[in-house]
């Protein structure tokens, strides 16, 4: 077994521990699409795609281990451990370790290398592949009405799209993108 799939692996066994905090949603909902997002534009931009496909698997391993808060710091470490264990090389470790810790779209941290921006790039683009899952927070979490949520999720959805860094992205989420604005606009 590859160390992709045997990380993939690890990724799918902690969401499916009645601890993990966000469960198999997670894995089915969010992991899958930002390791296809990251491996498309890995295709496309360049960069090593093994760090960047590893790193996408790992990208919210501390949210679903330890909670949402901090989860690029707590992910971070649970990454380097996981890849030391597995024999992955110093240097590549830290490059993942890099973009794990520089994924998240709420914060404006640097990022010096491709990978690490194609892996917030990839988080990103994933959102337009759960939608239902951005009404949900509105309607659920944030306890808004049925206007409010609404707003509040195109809201969202305009942001993540006018901060997307890559045209690539763009032409690669825009049919998703026109389509919720259509709907829910």
């Amino acid at each position: 077994m590859d160390i992709i799939e045997k990380v993939r692996q690890f990724v799918e066994d902690e969401c499916k521990k009645p601890t993990s905090n966000y469960g198999m949603e997670a894995y089915d909902n969010h992991f899958v699409s930002v390791v296809k997002y990251a491996s498309d534009l890995a295709d496309k931009l360049g960069g090593d795609k093994e760090v960047i496909i590893l790193a996408a698997w790992l990208h919210d391993i501390g949210s679903i281990v330890d909670g949402r808060q901090n989860h690029h710091e707590t992910g971070s470490k649970i990454a380097e451990n996981k890849l030391k264990e597995l024999g992955y090389p110093d240097e590549k470790i830290a490059l993942v370790k890099r973009c794990i810790h520089n994924h998240r779209g709420s914060r404006n941290d640097a990022r010096e290398s491709i990978e690490e921006q194609i892996v917030a790039e990839a988080d990103t683009l994933s959102n337009f592949d759960a939608v239902a899952g951005i009404f949900h927070a509105a309607y659920v979490t944030e306890k808004l009405g049925e206007s409010d949520g609404r707003e509040a999720a195109v809201r969202k959805l305009k942001n993540k799209y006018n901060k997307l860094h890559f045209e690539e992205s763009r032409q690669i989420i825009k049919p998703k993108y026109e389509a919720a604005m259509l709907l829910f606009g």
